[in-house]
């Protein structure tokens, strides 16, 4: 038999025989890598570990420790999930059944809905599919047996039906374990047994395809590990989410909320929240401006020929808002890139101009379904630290040098340490040709090796309009957040004709890169909540300072302390509840105020201050002058506790 060349990604080679497995393949390079394999990469395809190999190829083995590996053990135990639901409820329908960030999910079609005791009687079900370790097989048909296969059960296969139909490859794939069969494109772990542990976590209603026009179904979440172990600790990490739950502590400490009289997902910010947010956005503006940033502001709704020309209109219509105004259709703006281009449009522009950054806070609006709705992480009205840079060629490379060290700076600045970079490529629905995007993904990648920053690769991830780089934080309890990004756009300049004049007295195309660092201020407010727990850094706080008068004659003294912090620009109050001071001190604590200046007789008499910061510490006799001296140097160097 004919021999074929693996490479692995330490250059090393295998040689098989062709027509092997990439099971067979890797149980050569070690027994203990082929037990925790999951699936693998040949010449950058994810496949299935019984996948065979028939030419000479590259080989990246995908465990649990990987994304890819994650996903697909992920994916896996959706289609357990669904065996067991349709073993207990055999005529419920089946919709899909992918792998997300956190886990999967599946959307069924059930005339009852689930009830908690039935999430229970469902994981009894997987139980018993993972420990008969049914084996995991692909089967490939043309589309016409494949209608035959789904068509056996009407009821169940309503949706399958439907997706087969808008399949556009004639060969299609089963998967089917034990006496379940599902269409699917796979891959899938090796067996259902690779599945060690999961749970189901909850239940919500999805319309089929996101779209409200369409059926109601009912979405099974879960999250699936290959140890028991991970999951214990992963069921740990959720209940200390729970704590931190932004709406939750929101609500404590008075910072925004949601109201059905205004609208689901539009918020509103109360005094300590806007704070927060006004901080946000004086820092971010302090350091555009200090980085050659100006200033443009937009109107909140433009006609639906701009978001014609710029491509949104097909490209992204379900998600806008339209009015008509004097017979005239305009559109809530979703994203701020035409208005910035019209903008620059409005005059010439010299090669010695260049790059011209423009930035916005800018407000904008997306449709987004109720279900999906949560807090300040997902909303129809939100606020985006927006950023259009036009430039040369020539400038790119350096530009988004510069733009990943600014995101990193910032992000810093408010206690992320750790990051995921990803590079995202050209996606299924695209405007622009293979040779833009080519170029347009290949100067990001450059940016990143030139400063030495790891990143993933995450295909098809890009903006319909430019491939980008998306930075992911890691906060306080080790969850990944998207925040950052930075895309690089020739399809916008293209449309709308954007220029510079060059030495050479000709027009010439610009380059557009779009950036925004917080992403929106909402979901970064959100995270920051989480991150912290509440209790901000002195910078961010709303509550900086209390003073707790011990008793009625010592609020003269406070005032007056209260009035030089005042003119220092401390956010200060004082506390004259009748309350008795250790209960002025709990409920200082509660409001996670950065510090408690407890005044008593001997504070009034010596002018001298007793401070508790709010774990607990305590400075005695420290004058007033240096505790603002103390202060000021804490809010100037942004000091994260």
């Amino acid at each position: 038999m004919d021999q074929i060349k693996i490479t692995l990604p330490d250059k090393k080679v295998l040689t098989v025989q062709k027509g092997a497995t990439v099971y067979d393949a890797v149980s050569l390079i070690g027994p203990r890598l082929a037990q925790a394999a999951i699936c693998a990469k040949v010449n950058s395809k994810l496949v299935d570990l019984s996948y065979q190999i028939h030419s000479d190829c590259d080989l990246v083995v995908c465990t649990y420790d990987s994304p890819e590996g994650k996903s697909v053990l992920n994916h896996s135990c959706a289609h357990i999930l669904a065996q067991a639901v349709t073993s207990i409820w055999p005529e419920v329908g089946l919709g899909v059944g992918p792998a997300i960030d956190e886990g999967f999910y599946y959307d069924f079609s059930k005339s009852e809905p689930f009830m908690q005791s039935d999430l229970t009687k469902i994981e009894e079900e997987m139980k018993k599919i993972v420990q008969a370790n049914y084996s995991v097989q692909r089967k490939e048909v043309n589309k016409k047996e494949a209608k035959d296969i789904l068509s056996v059960n009407l009821k169940k296969n309503k949706y399958r039906l439907m997706i087969l139909d808008e399949l556009p490859e004639e060969i299609v794939s089963f998967y089917q374990q034990g006496p379940f069969i599902d269409l699917c494109r796979g891959p899938h772990a090796p067996s259902t047994g690779v599945v060690k542990a999961f749970k189901l976590l909850k239940v919500s209603s999805a319309y089929w395809k996101a779209d409200a026009k369409n059926d109601s179904l009912q979405r099974i979440y879960g999250i699936a590990f290959p140890s028991q172990k991970l999951l214990d600790e992963h069921l740990k990490l959720l209940e200390e989410a729970s704590e931190r739950d932004h709406r939750k502590i929101a609500k404590e400490l008075d910072l925004f909320s949601i109201d059905d009289s205004v609208g689901a997902g539009l918020i509103l910010y109360h005094p300590n929240g806007a704070i927060i947010r006004s901080e946000m956005e004086k820092f971010m503006a302090q350091e555009n401006l200090k980085r050659g940033y100006v200033p443009v502001l937009l109107p909140h709704i433009m006609k639906s020929d701009l978001w014609r020309k710029s491509g949104h209109y097909s490209n992204y219509k379900e998600n806008m808002y339209f009015t008509q105004i004097d017979e005239i259709e305009y559109g809530l703006k979703p994203m701020n890139c035409p208005g910035h281009i019209v903008i620059y449009n409005s005059g010439s522009h010299s090669y010695k101009e260049l790059p011209l950054r423009y930035y916005e806070f800018a407000t904008v609006y997306r449709h987004e379904l109720s279900g999906v709705l949560s807090g300040l992480f997902r909303v129809r009205g939100f606020t985006q630290d927006d950023s259009h840079m036009f430039m040369t060629e020539s400038q790119l490379g350096n530009e988004v040098s510069d733009l990943l060290q600014f995101a990193i700076f910032v992000l810093k600045t408010f206690g992320f340490k750790e990051f995921v970079i990803t590079l995202s490529t050209k996606p299924e629905k695209a405007i622009g040709s293979d040779e833009i995007w080519q170029k347009s993904t290949e100067s990001l990648r450059e940016a990143l090796v030139k400063l030495g920053i790891k990143y993933e690769i995450d295909e098809g991830g890009g903006a319909f309009y430019g491939p980008k780089i998306d930075i992911k934080i890691k906060d306080a309890i080790g969850r990944l957040w998207q925040c950052s990004t930075i895309q690089v756009d020739w399809n916008q300049p293209e449309r709308f004709d954007v220029n510079y004049v060059g030495s050479d007295g000709n027009k010439h195309r610009c380059v557009i890169v779009h950036r925004a660092i917080f992403g929106s201020f909402e979901r970064f407010l959100g995270i920051l909540i989480e991150h912290y727990n509440g209790s901000f850094p002195l910078w961010l706080s709303p509550k900086q300072v209390s003073l707790l008068p011990v008793a009625d004659r010592h609020i003269d003294y406070c005032k007056s302390v209260y009035a030089k912090l005042k003119e220092e620009g401390i956010r200060v109050h004082i506390d004259e509840s009748a309350d008795k001071i250790g209960a002025k001190i709990r409920n200082s604590q509660l409001q996670k105020v950065n510090y408690m200046l407890v005044i008593g007789d001997k504070e009034s008499e010596t002018n001298l201050l007793s401070i508790r910061n709010r774990n607990g510490q305590i400075q005695n006799e420290v004058s007033l002058d240096s505790f603002i001296s103390q202060l000021r140097d804490e809010i100037k160097t942004r000091k994260l506790d």
